[in-house]
């Protein structure tokens, strides 16, 4: 295992351990990692919970090993384990666990990926178009921009990379890839260049950011995976556990919003006068909308400068999911007519930061 190149700096340490406390001081508290990655936060749980087990999920084997290099030295209460993070409940029944107390997740691409120039992820350094997280199955980014249809290219851009001029971006592809095959991602990068006009190229940061991210999505299924991997979260995490997302752009923030506002709220009829067992929340939300890095952490680490931070509570059971019925806080009915929110309407904690 080779050394890593750089510094990595955990994004919004200190805010993600002041949400999660409350749960990493729980009796027997275990503690998810969901995307380990080089270790930065799960390290900083292990030193500062000492009585914390931790679970740590990565499909990227690489990162896996240099986490373990890193965390050695708590390997008697850690569990490092070769799996997308969506495999939570096979890895909780591998490990003989019924639930989980705290969890993080860090989504997006980790430190090593983007600064080990071979994997491929990063536009600014020539290297052999791969993508792929788990380096040990799957299709690579080669295949997808040389191998699938003209129009589903155009969809994914669309879609995956929110790509105004994919249209162009693709048959620029096209027309390359019949020459020959395309296979470095320097070369990727120079046709999406040529393909946008000059007039949006001024802006925005780099024009091939959202091809390569449309591309590494579809590489390794992340929204897909994600949409199962919350969900899945939420079913195991403990009564009083804490669950914190860090998103980096628009469509995975949108998943996780939908996934954790759902479970807020009742699923009862509105009409009636009690919450009806097993009809109320499940969860609590700790922020409003979603929280954005300080000024102070972007300078700091720049990687930090798209983070939207959301973070939730599962509530006791006795909290309206089980039990008796019992009477339902009242709506207020200033504007409202009968208790109900108006249309369109936002409840506390829908709206975007």
């Amino acid at each position: 295992m080779g050394e890593l190149r750089g510094t990595h700096v955990p994004v919004l340490l200190e805010r993600c351990l002041e949400l999660l406390t409350p749960a990493l001081e729980l009796p027997g508290a275990v503690h998810v990692d969901f995307t380990l990655g080089l270790g930065g936060h799960a390290e900083a749980v292990l030193e500062r919970f000492p009585e914390v087990v931790l679970v740590g999920l990565d499909r990227d084997t690489e990162a896996l090993a240099h986490a373990g290099h890193r965390l050695a030295r708590y390997a008697g209460r850690m569990h490092l384990v070769h799996a997308v993070y969506d495999e939570l409940p096979r890895v909780l029944e591998e490990l003989d666990l019924t639930e989980f107390h705290s969890g993080l997740f860090d989504l997006g691409v980790s430190s090593l990926q983007l600064d080990e120039a071979d994997r491929g992820f990063a536009y600014a350094q020539d290297a052999p178009l791969d993508m792929r997280m788990d380096q040990t199955t799957g299709f690579t980014a080669e295949q997808v921009v040389n191998e699938y249809e003209p129009g589903e290219l155009v969809r994914i851009l669309r879609q995956y990379g929110e790509e105004k001029f994919a249209t162009r971006v693709v048959s620029s592809i096209v027309r390359e890839r019949q020459k020959g095959r395309i296979t470095s991602t320097a070369r990727l990068a120079e046709l999406v260049k040529e393909s946008i006009p000059a007039a949006a190229r001024r802006t925005g940061g780099n024009p091939a950011k959202r091809t390569f991210q449309a591309l590494r999505i579809e590489v390794n299924g992340e929204l897909a995976t994600l949409e199962a991997a919350i969900p899945a979260a939420l079913d195991a995490l403990a009564p009083k556990g804490r669950l914190v997302v860090m998103s980096y752009q628009s469509l995975e923030d949108r998943i996780v919003k939908r996934a954790l506002t759902a479970r807020t709220r009742s699923t009862g009829p509105v009409d009636l006068p009690v919450e009806l067992p097993g009809t109320g929340p499940t969860l609590r939300l700790l922020t409003r909308g979603s929280e954005p890095p300080s000024e102070q952490e972007v300078a700091e680490n720049p990687r930090a400068a798209s983070v939207k931070l959301r973070a939730v509570e599962r509530l006791d059971r006795h909290d309206g999911t089980t039990g008796a019925a019992r009477e339902r806080p009242r709506l207020s009915t200033t504007h409202g007519g009968q208790g109900r929110l108006r249309p369109g309407a936002r409840e506390e904690g829908e709206g975007e930061a």
